[in-house]
């Protein structure tokens, strides 16, 4: 079981949502992995029990930083592991700086605070997404990911209660 702080504001990835992600997406085996907005680090360390080869976490709070560390222990993919604590666009400069490349992006942003927009430019600006990769939001069904930058569609969209998912992937083709 996972450990997530007592009397936090954060709303964890329902166990539901990870299934459901998990069946659109296929396996990660092999592939690497963004958790932004990690939160406990549950769905890149979902990934990693299903065989992706790594996961990078970001997340601002150094509670939670603490706690993927120790999530991560407790399933034993510390070696598979990269945690980072600080802000989303200042470490995707960081990853980009660096052609770090992830073939899935998943963010799980604060709902309703205008935290998609900003995260969509940042992936913008620091082109982290391998070209035959997918970004996946989890939001709010009152804030959606748009617009989306050029080239760049929605290859999904799925809802469950209040909560969505989409998935997001560049046209290789230009359009054409």
């Amino acid at each position: 079981m996972l450990k997530f702080p007592a009397g936090s504001r954060q709303r964890p990835t329902t166990d539901f949502l990870k299934e459901a992600l998990f069946n659109i997406l296929g396996s990660p085996a092999g592939q690497s992995f963004l958790d932004l907005f990690a939160g406990s680090g549950s769905v890149g360390l979902e990934a990693l029990s299903r065989k992706a080869g790594e996961a990078v976490f970001v997340e601002i709070r150094k509670e939670l930083y603490g706690v993927i560390w120790k999530n991560a222990a407790l399933c034993g993919y510390l070696e598979k592991c990269r945690i980072v604590q600080g802000d989303v666009q200042t470490v995707l400069q960081n990853l980009n700086h660096r052609k770090c490349r992830f073939d899935v992006i998943f963010a799980d942003p604060p709902y309703n605070r205008g935290f998609i927009g900003r995260t969509l430019k940042a992936l913008e600006q620091n082109p982290v997404l391998r070209e035959d990769g997918v970004m996946v939001f989890q939001h709010s069904i009152r804030e959606y990911p748009s617009p989306l930058p050029e080239g760049w569609f929605v290859a999904d969209q799925r809802k469950y209660g209040e909560n969505g998912l989409t998935f997001i992937r560049m046209d290789k083709d230009g359009g054409a």
